[in-house]
């Protein structure tokens, strides 16, 4: 659930202004939050919906996890820790180490122990990884197709540099 503090804050970089006088200021508030409360609940609609679509279309023996790991390292870096990764998904180590190990039983990802601590683990993506990876994104074509015959890529280009500023302000404000 998102607290009040974050939605004054997206409602700022969004633009919005609630400062015409205190009894209009506090029904401007509430409205703006309840507005931004009903945002977030498409957002995440969506995200379920969208999920639940894609995962059927995952090649066989790869599920949203570990797509979205293979995923991580073709968008932001080729090493990483579990730790790391953990952290960036916002799940358990153990969760993370789970999804690892199941990624490189299947050859996706490659687990070393990292030369200069006794203790860490560096994962690194395999061609492999990045075949299923690539594999898994073409398998979502149709449904992007079918998507885009519903909805003008030109509007969805337009939204996409809000929703990136959205997305890089709740990724900073995480921690």
């Amino acid at each position: 659930m998102f607290n009040i503090k974050l939605f004054k804050v997206v409602l700022m970089a969004a633009g919005r202004r609630t400062t015409t006088g205190k009894k209009q200021e506090s029904r401007d508030v509430a409205a703006d939050l309840n507005d931004a409360y009903a945002f977030f609940n498409e957002i995440n609609i969506i995200a379920q919906l969208s999920a639940n679509q894609m995962d059927k279309q995952m090649p066989a023996g790869l599920n949203q996890s570990q797509f979205g790991v293979l995923n991580w390292f073709v968008r932001v870096d080729e090493v990483a820790t579990p730790g790391r990764l953990a952290k960036a998904f916002q799940v358990s180590k153990g969760a993370m180490t789970n999804t690892l190990s199941k990624l490189a039983a299947k050859g996706f990802v490659n687990i070393a122990a990292d030369p200069t601590s006794g203790r860490r683990k560096l994962v690194r993506l395999t061609p492999s990884g990045r075949q299923a990876r690539d594999a898994a994104v073409a398998a979502t074509f149709p449904l992007l197709q079918a998507f885009l015959q519903e909805f003008s890529i030109a509007r969805i280009r337009r939204q996409l540099p809000q929703l990136q500023r959205i997305r890089d302000y709740l990724d900073a404000a995480r921690d």
